[in-house]
């Protein structure tokens, strides 16, 4: 048993991901949520929500900058933008963790433009992530 799956979130985790294999991803919204802290009090986060997934991606301060160099500042337009999901690891407090970083992705760099109304479409290029259920 991978222990990782034990303890089921509704956000993305580093576990989720193959490690070294980038995911391709299409942003459906922004949402701010109230995220329970390490120390039990709720902070609001940003929350990134794909098409096609039903797992939300708190967005670290790191990860928001790198969305903001590629597309500007306004999570507006971050709807409909491919990125790419990368498993890696980073130093937090001193020792080695897992985490999640986002990028500009590999696949296709267009915007994927649906109605509001239309059910979330992604075009057959992004299929790679279809069997990494999150």
């Amino acid at each position: 048993m991978n222990i990782s799956g034990a303890f089921p979130s509704r956000y993305l985790k580093a576990a989720d991901i193959p490690s070294g294999r980038p995911v391709p991803v299409v942003v459906r919204s922004v949402e701010m949520e109230a995220i329970e802290t390490e120390h039990g009090s709720l902070e609001d986060k940003p929350i990134l929500y794909f098409m096609d997934k039903t797992k939300g991606l708190v967005l670290n301060r790191t990860n928001a900058a790198t969305l903001s160099e590629l597309y500007g500042d306004e999570t507006d337009s971050w709807v409909g933008k491919r990125i790419d999901i990368i498993a890696t690891d980073t130093t937090f407090r001193g020792r080695m963790v897992p985490c999640l970083r986002l990028r500009n992705s590999q696949t296709q760099a267009e915007t994927i433009t649906t109605p509001a109304t239309a059910p979330p479409v992604i075009p057959a290029i992004a299929a790679p992530s279809e069997d990494i259920p999150f």
